[in-house]
């Protein structure tokens, strides 16, 4: 839980920060990711320590060798929990010159996170900004998985400016709508080619520790969870180290955050590897032929990267595995050989559960674009029976730049801690798709396509060439308005007329 102390504590740091010089937010998250990282890596030398000590023998994994670096500084002063007591100056002058040469060349713990420090710079500008970033760090309680994720979140939801090639956060409540939909099992292996924040993967990891906690009491499947489940790629190195962190102070030991260009590679190792994928993929751009992975324009030749992602995640799929992904909208009505045989593809070869229409604001304010999420099941044998569609209009939230809630904090969210009312719930439709989706094979085949959500048979889908556009299928109701015949609103208009001549008349005795 992230009290409002703690968070006035960030503000005042991020404050720091930009009248420090450094306004790019990514660059601050960025060095404020680093020094997380150092005091990790304190913990867990203490801990092996305090092993050590308990069992009365040396040191099994020693983070900080003995002896001084090569700069003659002692090992023991690049830890956290010494250097903290440094005057600013000299704390300074340890971090700059000392800590992050000693994380470059050393990576810690062998770990994912540690490996993406191998570049890691210094930045902050001044001993005084270093001295009070690292005393409001050192006040965050780093045993709480809870409290650092959500500060760590805090921080994230800091970053208000959209990257290059469409990069944008995704918003914290369609993230755990989406996870919610797919429904995460401790057997799962699930990727996010396009991991960015990894906010989905972070969201499978909360979701599975809340609905299955025995899971942990399992060695098998704990090793699973921690080293085995979760996947991320990404080709910037910030958002890897970011990513990386994010996914370490969620408690997740050993993820695969790896530098990856998901679109330009051979993909001979990932094929059929993951049984869930979650993912936001840039699709702002296009690539050149020649960059593409040629297995990707085998399924369908394009330069869209939207299309081509969509390829990857049926080549990174193993047969059975799920995916839910965002589409800009164009992907669903798109009218060009790729965009239509890619959509055939899916319906026809491979198993389409359903479309789901997002709000056109619900990422402001980075992007205004209209979107929906596809879920999708791999079977290589068809199996699209009737694909499920929901018109989101709300999302518990405005839809301007602002992005005001519109409810109470408990009514908002997928899963809200009170019931919505009807008036409620047209302020967001979040539950209400995850209630009417677990009832898609039953009650939701009876509603009229009047409705919010509905289902369509494969073969209407196939009759309009396979556009996946809501509108399409949804049937709108026109009320019956009944006018007058036109000589009656004739009439009526020429007794105005003569009402305002009447008036003008006396207007005009009374001014003489």
């Amino acid at each position: 839980m992230l009290t409002g102390e703690l968070r006035s504590q960030i503000d005042a740091v991020w404050n720091a920060f930009w009248s420090g010089g450094i306004s790019n937010p990514m660059e601050v998250l960025e060095q404020i990711t680093y020094l997380l990282f150092i005091r990790r890596l304190d913990d867990g030398h203490t801990l092996e320590e305090s092993k050590a000590t308990l069992l009365k023998r040396p040191m099994t994994n020693r983070i900080f060798p003995e002896g001084t670096d090569p700069k003659g500084r002692a090992y023991d002063d690049l830890r956290w929990s010494r250097f903290k007591n440094f005057a600013p100056a000299e704390m300074f002058e340890v971090v700059g010159e000392h800590v992050f040469p000693f994380l470059r060349t050393r990576g810690g713990d062998g770990s994912t996170y540690s490996h993406h420090m191998k570049d890691a710079r210094f930045t902050i500008p001044t001993p005084g900004l270093l001295a009070k970033v690292v005393d409001m760090l050192d006040h965050v309680p780093m045993e709480d998985r809870d409290t650092k994720g959500d500060l760590y979140e805090y921080m994230l939801g800091k970053i208000a400016a959209a990257g290059q090639n469409g990069q944008f956060r995704t918003p914290r409540h369609i993230i755990k709508l989406m996870v919610e939909l797919t429904a995460p099992a401790p057997k799962d292996v699930i990727c996010d080619p396009a991991s960015g924040t990894c906010g989905f993967l972070v969201a499978a990891g909360e979701y599975l520790r809340e609905k299955h906690p025995a899971l942990f009491n399992d060695a098998p499947a704990r090793e699973h969870f921690h080293h085995g489940m979760f996947h991320g790629y990404d080709f910037d190195n910030t958002m890897l180290r970011i990513g990386s962190m994010n996914m370490a102070l969620h408690g997740v030991d050993n993820p695969d955050i790896r530098y990856k260009d998901s679109l330009a590679q051979d993909h001979a190792g990932d094929e059929e590897k993951y049984s869930l994928i979650l993912a936001n993929p840039p699709f702002a751009g296009s690539l050149d032929y020649e960059n593409t992975a040629k297995d990707l324009l085998a399924l369908v030749k394009t330069k869209k990267t939207e299309l081509l992602f969509l390829a990857l995640f049926l080549r990174l799929l193993k047969p059975g595995g799920r995916a839910a992904v965002i589409v800009p909208d164009g992907v669903l009505f798109g009218s060009s050989k790729a965009h239509k045989e890619l959509r055939r593809m899916i319906v026809e070869e491979q198993k389409l559960d359903a479309v789901i229409s997002l709000p056109s604001g619900c990422f402001k304010p980075y992007a205004g674009v209209s979107t929906a999420i596809l879920i999708f099941t791999k079977t290589d044998s068809g199996g699209t029976d009737q694909v499920w569609f929901y018109d989101m209009l709300a999302d518990g939230r405005s839809l301007d730049d602002k992005r005001q809630p519109l409810l109470p904090e408990e009514k908002l969210g997928v899963t809200p801690l009170l019931p919505l009312s009807d008036a409620e719930h047209v302020k967001n439709n979040l539950p209400d798709v995850l209630a009417r989706w677990q009832q898609r094979d039953g009650a939701e085949r009876q509603r009229s396509r009047t409705d919010q959500s509905f289902c369509v048979p494969k073969a209407d889908i196939a009759a309009q060439g396979y556009d996946l556009s809501i509108n399409r299928y949804k049937e709108v109701v026109h009320e019956a308005v009944e006018h007058l015949p036109p000589r009656e609103i004739l009439a009526k208009l020429a007794k105005l007329e003569e009402e305002i001549q009447v008036g003008m008349k006396a207007l005009e005795e009374m001014l003489g």
